[in-house]
């Protein structure tokens, strides 16, 4: 599987970019931004992008959604319930003084527990509300890896102060949903460096 990631946006959020190396199909999660740097990475890969995924629908993950999904020419996933965040992105964006543009509407939604295939590669989705109400992860149970977006961070979590925040909700999203994956699962955040399950199970000072 090629998987690779690169900060993006004006708040460096991780975007990765996820491909099938017999096929060439691949994903796009999070392109908050700077979308000619993603398609450096799948024009390097030579991978044909027919979905893009968000984790949630904060603007700074979806700031390049409308660039990428023309570019690419891909149908655009997210929760249901961040659904209605789409058409605010730019909106909010100007709120906190940075810049931002109008996402597109989704083409369908993620569902806890659908899969996502491209070639060879199978992501499961987990809902992993707290962080917002329709916040989801990625877990590609073969490769050991999980995109956690803004749920889980190296020895941190999502911030819960909000809308649809809910500091409960989301530690208790973590604790069944990622804490029961195996300990060398490597987590993938939205921001900052990658952890493993068992390292945030053991160290993590919100558990």
């Amino acid at each position: 599987m090629i998987f690779e990631s690169t900060a993006v946006g004006p708040l460096e959020v991780n975007c990765y970019i996820v491909g099938c190396e017999q096929s060439r199909e691949g994903i796009v999660v999070d392109p908050g931004g700077n979308v000619e740097k993603i398609a450096a990475i799948v024009s390097r890969h030579g991978l044909k992008i027919h979905t893009i995924i968000n984790t949630h629908g904060h603007f700074d993950h979806l700031g390049g959604n409308r660039q990428a999904l023309s570019d690419f020419g891909a149908r655009l996933l997210i929760h249901q319930a961040d659904a209605p965040m789409l058409s605010k992105s730019a909106e909010v964006a100007r709120m906190y003084g940075m810049p931002g543009d109008k996402s597109p509407e989704a083409d369908a939604y993620l569902v806890d527990g659908m899969e996502v295939l491209f070639g060879t590669c199978r992501l499961k989705v987990l809902h992993t509300p707290g962080h917002t109400l329709g916040g989801c992860c990625l877990y590609f149970e073969a490769e050991h890896k999980v995109i956690t977006g803004d749920t889980l961070f190296a020895d941190s979590i999502g911030r819960t102060d909000l809308p649809g925040g809910s500091h409960e909700q989301l530690l208790n999203a973590i604790r069944t949903k990622l804490f029961t994956l195996p300990d060398d699962v490597i987590a993938y955040p939205g921001h900052g460096p990658e952890t493993t399950i068992g390292h945030e199970k053991r160290c993590n000072p919100y558990f």
